[in-house]
């Protein structure tokens, strides 16, 4: 699988969904955890997706329970969290792994598009983000300590 519209994912909801559905916007694609250091960056990945969606813009969240165990509850419970901690409207996906022999080949595919540091694919750690473009090209990686509002410039430069 070598394109954004060749991967299908399962919303929080349970539908199955192809992300190619997606293809023609701007992307920033999150793996998340409601137990993290980080989890405060859900407030800005919302205003991202508030202030830019009209444009053609989405954060899609993918919650993950690979570090620290920081994302244990069901769908059900991820999802009440984002919406009555952050309100979140941005779309939402089951929990996946993003490393490993069970990593989700769509975390396959960004990874081995936008490597990391010295090259490794692996995922370091909760909110590492990937930019897509709309043509659905992986064009940046983010470090999990990089803050949305940090990224807003390279998002509203491919819209």
């Amino acid at each position: 699988m070598s394109q954004l519209s060749d991967f299908t994912a399962t919303r929080i909801n349970g539908k199955s969904e192809s992300l190619g559905d997606y293809k023609g916007n701007v992307l920033l694609v999150v793996n998340v955890a409601s137990r993290c250091g980080f989890t405060r960056q859900y407030t800005g990945l919302e205003q991202l997706h508030h202030d830019l969606h009209k444009r053609g813009f989405s954060v899609l969240g993918f919650p993950c329970n690979q570090f620290g165990a920081q994302e244990p509850g069901d769908e059900a419970t991820i999802s009440r969290f984002c919406e009555t901690q952050y309100n979140i409207t941005f779309p939402m996906f089951s929990k996946i792994d993003v490393n490993g022999s069970d990593a989700h080949p769509f975390y396959e595919w960004l990874k081995s598009s936008q490597p990391g540091i010295l090259g490794s694919e692996a995922i370091k750690w909760n909110f590492t983000k990937f930019l897509i473009d709309r043509d659905g090209n992986v064009v940046k990686r983010y470090a999990p300590n990089t803050d949305p509002v940090e990224i807003r410039e390279d998002i509203e430069k491919l819209l």
